[in-house]
């Protein structure tokens, strides 16, 4: 165990450096940018030696699986939890009473799922909205691909913003899957424009958090105003590909 702590703090250690070489690079203050790091589809004792190691905020994908891990560990730990992937709706009962910050709420559908399950752990829910700036069919979220075509977003987010047990902080992203980190930013230069589109037409809320950037990419979305990156394999090793 001494050894893989070792290991991954290591790793941490070396990615959180280089978060801030890249934030520094466009005159961004580093502590500015929170490292989550993805433990989906990783056993108890990688999850276990991240927190040792450091790791202040985690991610997890899939609801059941990070509900147990968050039920066994969670309560020796001030770490946070993020909920950082796709959810269906007849999952969502799991996500209000279970993590800090949802970044991945893509549809009015499943906002008003977490609404009423919120309402019911008595609290309120942040979150952040998950934009398709790809405009790929296999992404979730609202499209936001098409510029010319963010004047119909405000129509349909209101009714998300009005909900009271949801407290909408920003924006997430998942760029087209890639080895170069430079392809993805673009995208990334496209969600900070559009975060100053929602800033500009709907500013009853603050839109301050932006959750870019992945192994691959993560100081391209440093450079380019990310908030939030999640970074997994380069941290914690391959992925498990535990079944949800």
């Amino acid at each position: 165990m001494t050894e893989l702590v070792d290991s991954i703090r290591e790793r941490y250690l070396h990615t959180l450096g280089r978060i801030a070489s890249a934030a520094r690079s466009v005159g961004r203050d580093p502590a500015a940018i929170r490292l989550v790091v993805v433990t989906k589809s990783q056993p108890r004792e990688v999850v276990e030696a991240a927190i040792e190691a450091g790791a202040a905020i985690l991610g997890e994908n899939y609801p059941e699986e990070a509900v147990e891990k968050i039920q066994s560990i969670g309560a020796q730990s001030a770490v946070e939890w993020h909920m950082i992937g796709h959810v269906q709706s007849r999952k969502a009962r799991w996500v209000p009473a279970n993590f800090n910050l949802m970044h991945s709420l893509d549809s009015a559908r499943l906002a008003e799922k977490l609404e009423r399950f919120a309402a019911e752990a008595g609290r309120v829910l942040p979150v952040l909205l998950e934009f398709n700036v790809g405009g790929e069919g296999s992404k979730s979220g609202w499209p936001a691909a098409d510029e010319l075509r963010w004047d119909d977003l405000p129509a349909s987010l209101t009714p998300v913003l009005g909900l009271p047990h949801l407290q909408v902080r920003g924006l997430m992203v998942m760029p087209p899957i890639g080895d170069d980190a430079e392809a993805s930013r673009p995208y990334f230069q496209r969600t900070r424009r559009l975060q100053a589109f929602l800033r500009e037409r709907l500013p009853q809320t603050d839109w301050c958090e932006l959750s870019m950037g992945t192994s691959t990419d993560f100081e391209a979305a440093v450079q380019e105003g990310a908030t939030l990156v999640r970074v997994g394999t380069a941290i914690v090793g391959p992925r498990r590909y535990a079944q949800p």
